[in-house]
């Protein structure tokens, strides 16, 4: 596997390999390579993971009276290995405690392997230890009952967990090297599983922690030990007396905070961190019941996060902190969040601090990061970790105390800085974006009533010096309130002058912020903003062209929700003001685009249609049903103009996707006044699907199939039988589209089919189950599954589900028309519905059976495999004999060889039995583990699957 071979020749290998690792053969020959001294290390390390895999998965292979001579060669093979490689010896460890779960028989376990090893052994037997416990709660990877993995967990840990306990403790004291060894640490947390952490704390363990501690080469395993014993801690009330003792040990740390910190030891400073905060996270309650008692924990916590000066362990800290906010803002402890403001307090000053960009080292001011892009992309997002903590603060000490913070380092900075400020120069600039980034961070919780600090702040930032950095954060801070401009709007100009300048800015950055804040200003403030409608179309007008899509999209949902507050007879010139000049826009570029090579001008074509989608969602004046709707007025006379764009780029993805999505949100944001213009709708959509073979047609159809569903208000009968024959004219469409391609040149229509589906399901279940093209629409599905992709897969599959349950007395959906009452918790689906799906699920004979189970064994992704088997649940609830059959049936057409001996007989035996007693949900666990473990121990070969390969779907309509 060298990097140097080819991709064709690297395939080849590893199907090779492949296919070795699942042969008998595979026992021998890791074997003969483990033993060989002219292996290689890398050959053996594939020898031993081989080997794991067999032990694992295929153990049924060998003769049961065999697996004592299996275990004695592992033995063997760990005496040999026991001073390394250490990952030739751990997969050899893993090797011998999964057959130690798996061979009931063997009983003397734990004696036996330190009696083998011998005591020259120590870590290997340690390694076992550790490895075991592991293994044995990964259990459901092993072919045992539950009840044989309940019995052997008990003999393997709970009746070894004492002798364990002793064994490590003897181990400690046997050397000083031992009572520091990195390994014992990592058994006695494996084992804290089973060893109560109250045995390993009042032992001489603890101390051996402790103290291994201060040595380099166990701290981090000592680390992760003791964090271990706080995670079991968490049950404060259970665990009182252990935390009195383990309490005043983690407090006589702290001296080592200052220490490292100082010393520049961050890998243990961030150690003492964790263990600091883990405590606070396993005892907050205590720490709420007993604020003055832990209140040294509390500081030291602190005391990490201020000490920090890399910023890389105070993200440890963010989840007690989360933690302690939510238990003591409830009233109960009320003292202790008076008792604790000043912690709180302090933290958001630490909290600001860490917020400050980097002081660049070289020569170029700009370059904050020595040209190191992770670390700035870290950076951005830790910032936003710590604006949550500002908010859990904010929760502690008020809203008020937090911004007021903010707002004394901006008056301290303007008052130091300020006169020293320039367009060319901004000295200390970090000073100054530290707290208006914390401002945007509290933004979310501010009340629009707050009337303390934002009245003097708000004036501060809009003045702030022109520095890229500073003038993206203030717009951004600006943007975060809002909210509260809508209900102070003498603070609104300034603010909006601000952000309209940042659309001139040099930076392209401080330009997408500003588009960013002026969609929530047209958001927010849209009726104090209403009366600008016509000076802002200039403004939009000259800067639409200049910016990138994202911000042409937010601009625009800005402006539209300001239309969005006009009076209802002034709405239709104003729709048509502004989205003229867009639809000019796109035609232009779309008759560029007819004769381009270039995907440039197709690209801006779409980028329009979804700049128009953004006017329709925003736009929805309230009309009442017998009055015309302005903005469905506007959207007939544009209804030609999508129509042509849609019939001259069938070939375009992009252009299709957003005008079907125009359309779809025509239909959602005007609902059933867009009555007028369904008829050529529905045709443009029926035309577009037969003439593109585009799924984004079925994604507008469905929208139209839920708006004018039988029952919907406002929907007479007929228009809602209208539209089941528009539905029936794409089914039509789409299995023609399926007989002349495979699935897998159609995974996208498939899956927007078969959503389409899920919903005429609800709306129009008896119609679609009696419908001559039902029949052939299970057909479909069934054809659907041969594909490989996760989308369309659930799709389908979710669809069948649905389908199958209206085989049953209850089917997954909740809607039976017009008659239908909420209030009644059980309705019965209608016997001629149930008959009628059984009959077409008994007509297409095995098929659907042998796809699911092929798909389970074969090619499905994981995430499928959950509702692949509810499908076959739900054929065993409507069709219990007939599915066994078919179950059976498909289980002998897999290949010879791929199934145990007597596998197959069991697995039918156990079924029927299951079927007999009506217990499905155990039938489905069964096929579950059965598929689950046969696709481990298989491939799909490569000539084929034989009588399990699929047929070609076909459809003559």
């Amino acid at each position: 596997m060298q990097a140097n071979v080819e991709r064709a020749q690297k395939s080849q290998a590893h199907d090779y390999l492949e296919k070795f690792q699942k042969s008998p053969e595979a026992w021998t020959q890791t074997h003969s390579l483990l033993s060989s001294p002219k292996t290689t290390a890398e050959a053996k390390l594939f020898a031993a993971t081989t080997l794991k895999g067999k032990i694992t998965y295929d153990l049924d292979q060998l003769p049961r009276d065999s697996l004592f001579s299996l275990r004695d060669s592992i033995l063997a093979l760990l005496v040999t290995f026991h001073e390394g490689p250490r990952p030739i010896r751990t997969q050899l460890c893993v090797c011998l405690a999964n057959l130690a779960i798996q061979m009931l028989e063997w009983k003397n376990v734990l004696a036996q392997v330190g009696s083998t090893l011998g005591s020259g052994a120590g870590d290997c037997i340690l390694e076992f230890l550790r490895i075991l416990p592991e293994e044995v709660t990964e259990g459901r990877k092993i072919h045992l009952t539950e009840e044989e993995l309940a019995s052997r967990t008990k003999d393997l840990l709970e009746d070894n967990a004492s002798q364990v306990l002793t064994l490590l403790t003897q181990y400690a004291r046997s050397s000083a090297t031992a009572a520091t060894n990195p390994r014992l640490f990592e058994c006695i947390s494996s084992w804290l599983r089973e060893i109560p952490a109250a045995d390993v704390v009042n032992s001489l363990l603890f101390d051996a922690i402790i103290n291994a501690l201060s040595e380099e080469t166990s701290f981090e395993a000592a680390v992760d030990c003791l964090c271990t014993i706080l995670r079991d801690t968490q049950e404060v009330d259970e665990s009182i007396d252990i935390i009195r003792v383990i309490y005043p040990r983690i407090l006589l740390l702290r001296p080592k905070i200052s220490e490292f910190a100082n010393s520049g030891d961050f890998e243990v400073y961030k150690g003492l961190t964790r263990i600091f905060a883990e405590a606070g996270e396993a005892w907050v309650v205590m720490i709420a019941r007993y604020p003055s008692d832990f209140r040294g924990l509390v500081e030291s916590i602190l005391e990490c996060c201020g000490r920090d000066q890399d910023r890389d362990a105070i993200a440890l800290t963010f989840l007690f902190w989360y933690e302690f906010k939510q238990i003591i803002t409830l009233d109960k402890y009320k003292e202790t969040r008076l008792q604790y403001r000043d912690v709180f307090s302090k933290l958001v000053d630490v909290m600001i601090k860490h917020l400050e960009y980097p002081r660049p080292n070289g020569a170029d001011q700009t370059d904050l990061f020595d040209g190191d892009r992770e670390q700035e992309e870290k950076f951005r997002e830790f910032r936003h970790q710590m604006g949550d903590v500002l908010k859990d603060c904010c929760d502690v000490i008020t809203v008020t105390d937090c911004l007021g913070k903010a707002f004394d380092l901006i008056q301290k900075w303007i008052s130091t800085f300020g006169p020293q400020a320039s367009d060319s120069s901004v000295p200390n600039w970090q000073e100054l974006e530290a707290p208006l980034f914390s401002m945007r961070a509290m933004g979310r919780m501010v009340s629009p009533e707050e009337n303390v600090v934002l009245r003097e702040v708000i004036p501060l930032i809009v003045q702030i010096p022109d520095h890229e950095k500073l003038r993206f954060q203030a717009i951004m801070a600006l943007a975060r309130y809002t909210d509260w401009t809508a209900q102070h709007p003498e603070f609104l100009q300034p603010q909006l002058n601000f952000v309209i300048a940042g659309f001139s800015h040099k930076s392209k950055e401080v330009v997408r912020a500003a588009a960013l804040a002026f969609k929530f200003f047209g958001t927010d403030c849209r009726k104090l903003l209403a009366n600008n409608v016509t000076e802002l179309h200039s403004f939009y007008e000259s800067v639409l062209d200049n910016l990138p899509p994202i911000s042409q999209e937010e601009i625009t949902e800005g402006v539209a929700c300001i239309i969005s507050a006009q009076e209802l007879s002034k709405t239709y010139a104003t729709f048509k003001l502004y989205c003229d000049p867009v639809i000019k826009r796109m035609m232009s570029r779309a008759n560029e685009a007819r004769t381009s090579q270039d995907d440039g001008p197709r690209l801006a074509v779409a980028d329009y249609l979804q700049l128009l989608t953004i006017f329709v969602q925003n736009i929805q004046p309230y009309v009442s049903p017998q009055e015309e709707n302005p903005a469905v007025k506007y959207c007939q006379e544009i209804l030609p103009v999508l129509s042509a764009i849609a019939e001259n780029f069938t070939n375009s993805v992009p252009i299709l996707e957003r005008v079907c999505r125009c359309w779809r949100y025509m239909v959602l944001s005007y609902r059933t006044a867009i009555l007028p213009l369904l008829p050529n709708l529905a045709q443009q959509l029926a035309s577009g699907f037969e003439n593109s073979k585009q799924g984004c047609f079925l994604w507008a159809t469905d929208s139209v199939l839920r708006e004018f569903a039988e029952g919907a208000e406002f929907v007479d009968e007929s228009t809602s039988r209208a539209i089941f024959k528009f539905f029936e004219q794409q089914a039509l469409a789409f299995l023609r589209i399926m007989n002349d391609l495979p699935p897998e040149e159609l995974p996208d229509v498939i899956e927007d089919f078969f959503r389409l589906l899920i919903d005429a399901l609800i709306y129009y279940h008896q119609e679609l189950v009696f419908s001559p093209v039902c029949f052939h629409i299970l057909s479909a599905s069934i054809s659907a599954l041969t594909l490989q992709q996760e989308s369309p897969l659930i799709a389908t599959l979710h669809f069948l589900r649905d389908f199958l349950s209206y085989g049953t007395d209850h089917p997954n959906s909740s809607n039976f028309g017009n008659g239908y009452d909420p209030s009644q918790t059980s309705r019965s689906n209608p016997p001629e519905i149930q008959e009628a799906v059984k009959q077409m699920v008994v007509d297409q004979k095995d098929f659907l059976v042998r796809r699911i189970l092929t798909g389970m064994m074969f090619s499905f992704p994981r995430d499928c495999l959950q509702d692949a088997s509810g499908v076959l649940l739900t054929l065993f609830e409507i069709l219990p004999q007939v599915t066994t059959n078919w179950v059976k049936g498909t289980i002998n057409m897999l290949p010879t060889g791929s199934v145990r001996a007597g596998e197959a007989e069991r697995l039918m035996n156990a079924v029927e039995v299951k079927v007999q007693g009506g217990d499905f949900r155990k039938v489905r666990v069964l096929l579950q583990d059965f598929t689950t473990s046969y696709r481990r121990r298989n491939v799909a070969p490569r000539e084929g699957l034989g009588r399990l390969e699929a047929t070609r779907f076909q459809f003559k309509g």
